[in-house]
């Protein structure tokens, strides 16, 4: 396809939209009228939601979401009887995020589940829309005494080194799609049925009798086996990690391990059994955790975690390869911490009304889109430069010690030396802000927008918003290159600058230099490969183990049989029920997790948006960001990365944070107008920078 052909197809690509768009407008329209009548048929004394729902082709919990009086009555009122068993818990943290359903769609997950999965939590029922214009407030620190009190840690939770070396785990890699297994040196095919969890462990205990404790799952994706038998793809998933496995029951954890429960995640869940006995365990989980494969076979794989281990052996002695990236990141970490002097007696947990503040308040990537009239409706091209392993740019300074409120008198009775100084060190800023007039570049500060957890950056002139900022951000908006936006100082969180994760942070970007050194040097192909994985699962390492630390208030869902209403915990929400279960979900604020620094997680995004903006390379002597290019030749902001008009002359010296050119599209092209469009802009411009580097 050449570039004439393939913008002739993306018109008409277009007209399908809009036929579509037409077409979801008279089904929304319909399913109003549907609602409509399903209120009306609840004002019956006699109406059941059992009958109803079948008749409007919807879940009995649609309609009593719809309709609440409709809920059976012995769900209504609760008492305190201890809940049963946990199904899953809504966790995690971190980055960027892409939807999945909901964003990086936040994972619902089981008790003690994987920290570091990044995905904001599902809605636990329909909601109505929100107006298109909603505005969103964000959260302030309350006035006085009761504000002040936030200003503390969490008694008794504390970050500490570790005096126990991790167990590693018997593992094994597993093709579902070829039945090819791989154990140590050893090849297996298995006939794994229907590829139920029950099958896959069946056949992977027959086929070694000692047993796994973690099979990874290189390709396949067994529990999207029934994905068009369920409106969701979560729901697909979450009904075959809970599917019967005879001889085997939900794992309840052992030992230090505090993991239990299955993590029901759209593309990465992990499910975890115990025999009924409870002599063994095993966990089935997706190796799309640390890295995305190409058609990757498990040797490789494999191959891969062994390199990884290697290296990481060379910084850490008692390393110990763990589930997750996340997990294995902050274990890591926990063993930088000092032995003896400075911070040898660990690092405090903030008090939870600070972190309940952070994470309302600091958002992750900037993900932004900018569309016609703010760019051309045709590109000359598009150029896409992402930012190599880009949050270890940003670990050598964060937040450590008791914070200090700074008000908005008390920094204005600083000298501007000293508000330099603090805009410059390790904050939280609550703004207002004002755009300055005139101004013709992109916006710099995050904003709130209608939705949960939603940003944007406003850029119109004498735009006027409040918001909250980290450091890094409210500089570069003060110093940027092409003029000073106005700041209000209305609030701030403020910390010593320490270096938490210097230590951690050095390791992995040597590890990750060896690695991509290897896979560049590495005559095997394979073996370069591999290589080139084991980097990749380095850097998600230290992603998500950033993510990690960026602690997210928890959502603990739940099944009760049918009968036995009385053991739904109080306060719990009904979502849904069948013939056979009731499914609950209650928050359950923060867990007493001592690992738990959103303030260090806060502060590395912030850094990483600001780069985005403005990055000096002083080995080069010039900068490079968006900022440093012409106004409306910015297309998107998509995490660590940048779409552009223009090819820009920006040093690349194989460093964290320096951009790297990933795509490079010619023109001309229609400017995209959604995520879809982009990323498919995306994959054409890959494809044609690699071809042209081939030839």
């Amino acid at each position: 396809m050449d570039a004439q052909s393939y913008s002739a197809a993306l018109t008409e690509l277009r007209t399908v939209r809009d036929k579509i768009k037409k077409v979801r407008a008279d089904l929304a329209g319909l399913e109003a009228d549907r609602n409509q009548q399903i209120t009306q048929l609840a004002s019956y004394d006699k109406a059941k939601a059992e009958r109803i729902a079948p008749a409007a082709g919807l879940s009995v919990s649609d309609v009593v979401a719809l309709a609440p009086a409709l809920a059976p009555e012995s769900l209504t009122g609760h008492d305190d009887t201890p809940a049963g068993p946990l199904a899953s818990e809504a966790d995690a943290a971190l980055r960027g995020s892409e939807p999945e359903p909901a964003q990086p769609a936040e994972a619902v997950a089981t008790a003690g589940a994987d920290t570091g999965h990044q995905q904001p939590p599902p809605p636990a029922t329909p909601m109505a829309p929100a107006a298109p214009d909603a505005p969103r407030s964000l959260p302030s620190i309350p006035a006085g005494e009761t504000g002040d009190a936030w200003f503390s840690h969490t008694a008794n939770l504390t970050s500490t080194r570790p005096n126990f070396t991790q167990q590693a785990r018997s593992t094994v890699f597993l093709d579902t799609d070829t039945g090819v297994l791989v154990h140590r040196s050893q090849t297996h095919r298995l006939d794994l049925g229907d590829r139920s969890a029950a099958a896959i462990i069946a056949a992977v205990f027959h086929a070694l009798p000692e047993g796994a404790e973690r099979i990874y799952v290189t390709a396949g994706d067994p529990w999207h086996r029934d994905a068009d038998r369920h409106p969701y793809l979560r729901d697909a998933v979450a009904a075959w990690l809970n599917a019967p496995v005879p001889g085997w029951r939900t794992d309840t954890g052992r030992g230090r391990d505090r993991m239990a429960g299955h993590f029901v995640h759209a593309r990465n869940p992990v499910g975890r059994y115990q025999r009924d006995n409870g002599s063994q365990h095993v966990e089935i989980r997706s190796v799309g955790e640390w890295f995305d494969l190409d058609g990757d076979d498990p040797h490789i794989v494999r191959d891969a975690f062994v390199l990884l281990w290697q290296a990481l052996r060379r910084h850490w002695n008692d390393a110990v390869l763990m589930g997750s990236p996340s997990q294995t990141g902050r274990d890591l970490w926990t063993r930088t911490i000092p032995a003896r002097g400075q911070h040898s007696d660990g690092f405090p947990v903030l008090s939870e009304e600070l972190r309940g503040l952070l994470h309302a308040t600091a958002g992750q990537g900037r993900n932004e889109l900018l569309t016609p009239p703010t760019i051309p409706e045709q590109l000359p091209q598009l150029v896409e430069y992402d930012r190599t392993f880009a949050y270890a740019k940003h670990t050598w300074k964060s937040p450590v010690g008791t914070p200090r409120r700074i008000t908005a008198a008390t920094f204005a009775a600083w000298s501007e030396k000293e508000q330099t100084r603090a805009l410059y060190g390790c904050g939280h800023w609550q703004v207002k802000v004002t755009v300055p007039d005139p101004w013709e570049h992109v916006g710099l500060l995050p904003a709130p927008a209608p939705g949960e957890r939603a940003w944007h950056y406003p850029a119109t002139p004498d735009t006027t918003f409040t918001t909250w900022a980290g450091g890094p951000e409210i500089h570069t908006a003060l110093t940027n290159p092409i003029q000073p936006w106005k700041i209000e100082i209305l609030d701030g969180v403020l910390w010593d600058d320490g270096k938490p994760l210097d230590d951690w942070a050095k390791k992995l970007k040597e590890t990750w230099t060896n690695l991509s050194a290897q896979a560049h040097f590495q005559g095997d192909a394979q073996q370069a490969r591999a290589a080139h994985l084991a980097s990749r699962a380095v850097r998600s390492i230290l992603l998500y183990g950033i993510g990690a630390f960026a602690q997210r208030p928890r959502m603990i869902t739940g099944t009760t049989p049918r009968g036995m209403e009385r053991d739904v915990p109080p306060e719990a929400e009904i979502i849904g029920f069948d013939d056979e279960h009731i499914t609950w979900q209650k928050p359950t604020g923060f867990a007493r997790d001592p690992n738990a620094h959103p303030e260090w997680a806060a502060a590395i995004w912030s850094g990483a948006r600001a780069a985005l903006l403005t990055q000096r390379h002083r080995d080069d002597d010039t900068y490079a960001g968006a900022l440093h290019t012409p106004p409306g030749t910015v297309v998107a902001f998509r995490t660590d990365a940048l779409y552009l008009t223009q090819p820009q002359n920006w040093p690349h010296n194989h460093q964290p944070g320096d951009y790297l050119l990933r795509g490079h599209l010619t023109g001309p092209l229609p400017a995209p107008t959604t995520e879809e469009e982009l990323l498919t802009l995306r994959d054409a411009g890959r494809t044609a920078l690699s071809t042209t580097q081939e030839t």
